[in-house]
């Protein structure tokens, strides 16, 4: 689904996204990511939602959002709160969704100025 039909040269802004791949600006990725308003996107080493670690979720940490989207992949999953207990612990809220769900709220609440990271998991 194309959400934007001009990129916005300020912020990373989901611009499409699909089973298999997103858009950030105009540029595609299929592979697992991490999106935040203001800095490029980076490559996120992970595999598929089962191979998730705290390790994965120690590299958002270092970001230091408000609230981090998790996006599980095609289908809605949730994290075991074990793994996200550092993020929560400092008080970053975790929300899990499926991609798509993800990509729109990433894009709603970037809109709206919060420091959002946005996590895709592409298996």
């Amino acid at each position: 689904m194309k959400l934007h039909t001009t990129p916005t040269q300020h912020y990373q802004t989901v611009t499409r996204y699909e089973d298999n791949a997103v858009e950030i600006n105009a540029v595609s990725f299929n592979y697992s990511l991490i999106v935040l308003p203001e800095v490029p996107p980076v490559q996120w080493p992970v595999t598929s939602f089962d191979a998730l670690t705290q390790d994965n979720f120690a590299q958002i940490e270092a970001i230091h959002p408000d609230v981090v989207i998790l996006g599980t992949g095609k289908r809605q999953r949730f994290i075991h709160p074990r793994l996200v207990a550092s993020l929560t612990g400092k008080r970053i809220g975790v929300e899990c969704m499926d991609n798509a769900a993800a990509c729109r709220t990433y894009n709603i609440l970037m809109g709206e100025g919060r420091k959002v990271a946005l996590a895709l998991i592409f298996e």
